[in-house]
């Protein structure tokens, strides 16, 4: 689904968020951009410079993501160092600006909050690879949900249904 994605605009706004696996809590690093599309998430089992790492590379390996101008994250010590070393080793732009603070990650926060609706009852996850799918599963129709995907637009249900079928091959 990722190759019909429009591209990202604006602003990295970057956080992470609980999930609970087999009665343990695992960390969803998600960013979105400055308009509030999506435009990468992973699932890890630390909260560390390295997991930050990984997360920032693989957002940059995303077609439909370009070097972000600015990256905003919330206090976490982890991704200060993390940007500083992918600056040097030229993997982000040298001239991307980190911005962090308590509530400039707001955007962010606020679409953590369709993931945790739709979670929350499910009482966590048995395992880390379940988790993985239905939280990938989760994603693509929110991403579908926003209008992120080129060929369709906003609010038109049954254009959706229409890629969900043709995309997925399941009638929606």
């Amino acid at each position: 689904m990722r190759r019909h994605l429009r591209p990202c605009r604006g602003p990295w706004h970057v956080d992470e968020t609980y999930i609970l696996v087999n009665g343990q809590w695992r960390y969803l690093y998600r960013a979105v951009d400055g308009t509030g599309q999506t435009i990468d998430f992973l699932l890890s089992a630390t909260r560390d410079k390295r997991a930050a790492k990984r997360f920032f590379k693989r957002a940059l390996g995303r077609e439909h993501s370009c070097n972000p101008r600015e990256v905003v994250t919330d206090r976490l010590k982890s991704y200060p160092g993390a940007l500083r070393e992918m600056k040097q080793k030229g993997e982000l732009w040298r001239f991307a600006r980190h911005r962090r603070g308590r509530w400039l990650n707001n955007r962010v926060e606020q679409d953590h909050r369709r993931i945790k609706r739709l979670t929350r009852p499910m009482l966590g996850f048995r395992c880390f690879w379940t988790a993985k799918r239905t939280l990938a599963g989760i994603e693509a129709m929110a991403m579908l949900a926003k209008g992120q995907v080129r060929a369709v637009p906003r609010g038109d249900m049954p254009a959706q249904r229409a890629f969900v079928q043709q995309i997925f091959g399941l009638a929606a």
